[in-house]
């Protein structure tokens, strides 16, 4: 398993996320990622969104400000509180719980879309398989999931583990369909003018 991590390394446990989210994480930007900007213009989301690994909610925001129903999610309590906090300070209506994303069976709903931003490349090899089979469990017939990840084109040190394409394409081989799967920007303050990361559209079958 390929795997670069630093002292800046993404978090995989309850406790380092809560570390993380004692100050700034270089993932939180404080606005939207553009690629979810670009993906709610093209009018790609539709009916109720699920926001795996929200953070303190600054995507799901954005989409409830645009009338989207959304559900966020984090390990974190403490990005959730914040979460909590944005939206009423904002006076925006969106739904945010502290719960894990490997046992999203256990939210008790379905869900049209969802969203990951900097989530999937946390994971192990075995949580992934967990995880993209949970997700399948939640999403509605030709449901579709957007996610972001670091790309193995990343070469700078620091960050998550770095994700490949071909990674990507043999974890979604069965039973789901890849409709776009592009080279992006990750934006975050960990590397000057972002990471370079991958950009993947996907539908359940």
């Amino acid at each position: 398993m390929s795997n670069r991590s630093s002292q800046n390394a993404a978090p995989n446990k309850k406790t380092d996320f809560e570390e993380w989210y004692q100050t700034v994480p270089p993932w939180d930007i404080g606005r939207p990622q553009r690629v979810f900007i670009e993906l709610e213009k093209q009018n790609k989301l539709k009916g109720k969104i699920l926001d795996v690994g929200c953070g303190t909610g600054e995507n799901a925001l954005f989409l409830a400000q645009k009338g989207y129903e959304l559900y966020g999610i984090d390990l974190s309590s403490t990005a959730i509180k914040k979460a909590h906090q944005k939206c009423t300070e904002r006076n925006l209506k969106a739904t945010f719980k502290t719960h894990d994303a490997l046992k999203l069976d256990q939210l008790g709903g379905v869900f049209d879309v969802a969203l990951d931003c900097g989530l999937f490349h946390c994971f192990t090899d075995t949580e992934r398989s967990i995880f993209v089979e949970q997700l399948y469990n939640v999403l509605t017939p030709q449901g579709s999931y957007f996610f972001l990840c670091f790309s193995d084109k990343e070469l700078r040190e620091g960050g998550p583990r770095r994700i490949s394409k071909n990674e990507i394409e043999k974890t979604f081989s069965q039973s789901w369909k890849i409709l776009s799967l592009s080279e992006t920007i990750f934006e975050n303050t960990l590397h000057p003018g972002g990471s370079q990361g991958y950009f993947v559209s996907i539908q359940k079958a």
